[in-house]
Parts: structure tokens; C-alpha cells; sequence
């Protein structure tokens, strides 16, 4: 896999917080990580389980938090610290949270030791591999916190509290869930409502050829319809994928991300990738896109010198700096454009998923703890102090109510909203990174779309790499 010295330390928050895209250490390293290691002390005894102490936290021990010091700080979790510290009054001075950028090399010791913290932001360029966590047997079933009463409602679930697709997000082919993703994030066409109107005089388009009419408005006024960031074309799936699913339905992504042979060469992908091919073949994405990384397509996008661009919901944040610049921005997202009548799914099918993945290790001496910390967090009260703080949405179902949201995140909330049950969450980037992001992405989507492989060279190459994948014995195979 590449390098991570082309991002910088922005950029490697938001991949990780959103998906998980990011470059991972060697393998081997991995494995050291995750492989078992001597006695790490003493597990704290079971407390008394109560109605107010569901998971029978002891009441008494110490809990060790690590935290990604990344794009969402650590206030929000020193916050949900001093939360836990008031319900169990004599664990204060006793609560460790600290906070690192470099997860993996930091925890690795206390891995191999038998010595984890108790909860764990695994997130960030040195994010350890989930794949070989789950696989050597490294993590604590989460099912415990999903099955206990919510903190505002105790006659619901965890479980029942959360958005769709958050605990699916967090199994790997089996009924345990090692993962709570906490934040959650909103994929599609990002736009500003003001320029759209002022440069094509339109509202978003509805359908695949109201998308070219509006670009080749543009494009007499010497704007792009589209820019994307070529020197990371993973992010092109953000719009891609869920654009596919529309037009062919959801299966076909379940057959992707499954690996299944010729899933690729659906039809509904031929169609997803012929559409986005004659963006560049009519010269309607920003001249220059194939060198650009994600901060200036950004940057260029927001200055007005493209339409539109397929990122996540935290370009909101991430382009804050030029997006003020314009008070009249009105940042919004848009689902895929509907290609013909005869799409599987209807307009405002959208990609939404979970970000930011909290785990409970199997070794930890308080992981009762652990899932507690996690419950407080996945309250109104502490979801929306983490809304406030950083903009994104968690992983709490309605946990909006009123808060006053700035433009993208309102319309985000408001997509979510229109998409109902057609909210799409592909996990080929989540299961198979390197098939993802240097294979698919830059191996084939980016020169697909620099105009250096047609569609039907990308889509023979795509396969080659997914059955490269499915017959390399020595990677983990998951199904949904």
C-alpha cells in the first residue's frame, strides 16, 4: 500500500474517522499486535448489576481510555469521562484517558503484553487492522452494551437506539459485533445551493442528463461541473457506489463486497461507470483534477470552480476556511442522479455509514468499563455535546432534536430523512483496504477518469484485483 507522507495530519482524521481508508502498518507488524502476550495483571471483579449499573460495572476500578487525538479532539470523550466519574463517584482519580495520534505503535506493547486499555478509539494512520483483531481473537463482543437499557430510555436497547446499518458495521460475517462506530457519516454530491443556482440557474439534478445539462451550463461559464481529488480516487465510491446500487439495486454491492465471481461486471456497473467516463469525456471535471489531492479539489470546489464533488459529511469541517469566505454558501449534499426510469432504487438512495470505531479488547481488565463509557456516549446529552463540538452527527438515531445545525450537517439529516430505508453501506473498504483503495481506486477508477482506461478496461481490471483477492489465501474472507 502507499505511503501515508502524502496526507497530511487533516487528512488522515477524516479518512479514518469517516471509513477507515486509510494506510495501515505491515501486516506482520499487525500480527505482532494482535498476538497474544503475557499475564497483564488482574481483572477488576464484576460490580453489582442494578437498573442504574445494567453491565454491573465495579463501581470501584479503574478505567483505561485511549483516545485518537485526531479532527474530533478528545473533549467530547473528557467529557463522557466526567459523566462516568458522577454515576461511579469513587472511581474519581481512577479514570485514564489519554489521548495519541499514533495508535498502533502506542498500544502495540500493551497488546502483546496482555495489557490493553479498556476502550479504545481505534482510529488514525496507525489504526490497527480489524480484519486481524477480529480474527485472532482480540476483541470483547460488544452484544452485552447493544442488549442493555439506552441511558434516556430504559425500556429501549442500545441496540434500538442506533442509526441503520451501525451494528451490522461492526460484525465480520458472524452474530458478535466487535465495533461501535460512533460517528456517522453522510457520502454523496456535495454542492453549494447558491452556486449552482447563480452559475446553471438549477437546483440539483434529479436525473442523470438534468446532471449533464447542468454541466455544460457550466461549463459556457468556465466552471466545471465536477472536481475530485485524482491523487486519492477512492473517494470517487463515495458518489460511485451508491449511484450503482440505484440503478441496479442493492445486491449488486452485496455481490461486490462478497467478492462473488464477475460481481463486477454487472451491468448496473457498466452503466454507474459509462455515466461518470462522459463527465470527462465532455470535458465537464476541473482541468487538473487527476493531480489534485482531497484538500485542494476541495479548496478549488469551494472557491467556485467546480459544481460538485463525491466526499463525505466532513468536508463541511475539513473546508470550513473557504467555505466562510462565502456566508451564502448553503453547503448541501445530493444522492446519485437517477440514470434512466428503470433504476432499482429510487432518487435519494444514499451512502451512510458509521465512522470513528470505538472497540473493548478482550484482554482488558475493566471491560464492563469500557461498554459503559460507550453507553454514556451514545446518550442524547453526550451525542449532542459531540455534535456541537465537531459538527458530525454520531451514531444515535434522533439525537438531533433541538440543536440548530450548520447548513451541510441540516442537509445531511435532512437526506438521511428522504433516503428512509434506502441507505446503501458497501464494506469492501471496511473488509479489503488494499483491494480499495490502491487497486480500485488509484489502479483503476483514477485512470479511468484522467481518461488513460475506458470503462470497460477499468472494469476487467477491477475484477482481475477482486479475484486476486478472493483466491490470496492468506486474506481474511468476510460475507454480508
Amino acid at each position: 500500500m502507499g505511503s501515508t507522507s502524502d496526507f497530511s495530519r487533516r487528512a488522515l482524521i477524516k479518512r479514518a474517522a469517516a471509513l477507515g481508508i486509510v494506510t495501515v502498518p505491515a501486516m506482520s507488524a499487525l500480527s505482532a499486535c494482535a498476538s497474544s502476550g503475557g499475564d497483564g495483571g488482574e481483572k477488576a471483579e464484576k460490580g453489582q448489576k442494578s437498573a442504574k449499573n445494567p453491565l454491573a460495572v465495579n463501581e470501584s476500578a479503574a478505567l483505561d481510555v485511549v483516545i485518537f487525538d485526531g479532527g474530533f479532539g478528545d473533549k467530547y470523550a473528557k467529557d463522557a469521562q466526567a459523566e462516568y466519574v458522577a454515576a461511579f463517584p469513587k472511581t474519581k482519580g481512577k479514570v485514564k484517558l489519554a489521548s495519541t495520534q499514533k495508535i498502533q505503535s502506542t498500544l502495540q506493547p500493551r497488546f502483546n503484553g496482555g495489557n490493553p486499555p479498556d476502550l479504545v478509539d481505534n482510529s488514525g494512520a496507525e489504526q490497527m487492522d480489524f480484519g486481524t483483531l477480529v480474527s485472532k481473537n482480540q476483541l470483547a463482543d460488544l452484544t452485552p452494551l447493544l442488549d442493555a437499557p439506552s441511558i434516556d430510555d430504559p425500556n429501549k436497547k442500545v441496540r434500538d437506539t442506533l442509526r441503520p446499518g451501525v451494528v451490522e458495521m461492526g460484525q465480520f460475517g458472524g452474530k458478535e459485533t466487535w465495533i461501535m462506530y460512533y460517528a456517522y457519516t453522510v457520502y454523496g454530491v456535495w454542492y453549494s445551493k447558491t452556486n449552482l443556482q447563480k452559475v446553471a440557474d438549477a437546483e440539483y439534478p434529479k436525473t442523470w442528463d438534468e446532471m449533464l445539462a447542468v454541466c455544460e451550463k457550466a461549463k459556457k461559464k468556465g466552471v466545471a461541473g465536477w472536481t475530485y481529488p485524482g491523487k486519492y480516487p477512492y473517494y470517487l465510491p463515495f458518489s460511485l457506489y451508491p449511484f450503482i446500487a440505484k440503478i441496479g439495486g442493492a445486491e449488486v454491492l452485496r455481490k461486490i463486497d462478497n467478492l462473488e465471481p464477475n460481481a463486477w461486471k454487472d451491468p448496473a456497473v457498466k452503466a454507474a461507470f459509462d455515466a461518470y467516463y462522459e463527465l470527462y469525456k465532455k470535458g465537464y471535471v476541473l482541468k487538473g483534477s487527476p493531480g489534485l489531492d482531497h484538500l485542494q479539489s476541495q479548496k478549488a470546489w469551494a472557491e467556485g470552480k467546480a459544481l460538485f464533488i463525491p466526499n463525505g459529511s466532513w468536508v463541511e469541517n475539513e473546508s470550513a476556511k473557504q467555505i466562510e469566505k462565502n456566508p451564502d454558501f448553503q453547503l448541501s449534499v445530493g444522492a446519485p442522479s437517477s440514470l434512466s426510469s428503470s433504476d432499482k432504487m429510487p432518487f435519494g438512495t444514499i451512502w451512510a455509514s458509521g465512522g470513528e470505531p470505538y472497540i473493548v479488547p478482550r484482554e482488558a481488565k475493566n471491560a464492563p468499563g469500557g461498554m459503559e463509557m460507550l453507553r454514556i456516549m451514545l446518550s442524547k446529552k453526550s451525542s449532542q455535546n459531540f455534535i456541537k463540538q465537531v459538527s458530525s452527527l454520531t451514531s444515535l438515531n434522533g439525537g438531533t432534536e433541538g440543536l440548530k445545525l450548520p447548513p451541510g450537517l441540516d442537509s445531511a439529516q435532512q437526506a438521511l430523512r428522504t433516503a428512509g430505508q434506502n441507505i446503501v453501506n458497501p464494506r469492501l473498504q471496511d473488509w479489503y483496504v488494499a483491494l480499495q483503495k490502491e487497486k480500485i481506486g488509484v489502479g483503476a477508477l483514477g485512470e479511468m477518469m484522467a481518461g488513460r482506461m475506458t470503462p470497460d478496461e477499468a472494469i476487467t481490471k477491477i475484477q482481475k484485483y477482486a479475484d486476486e483477492t478472493r483466491e490470496d489465501s492468506s486474506v481474511k474472507k468476510y460475507k454480508r
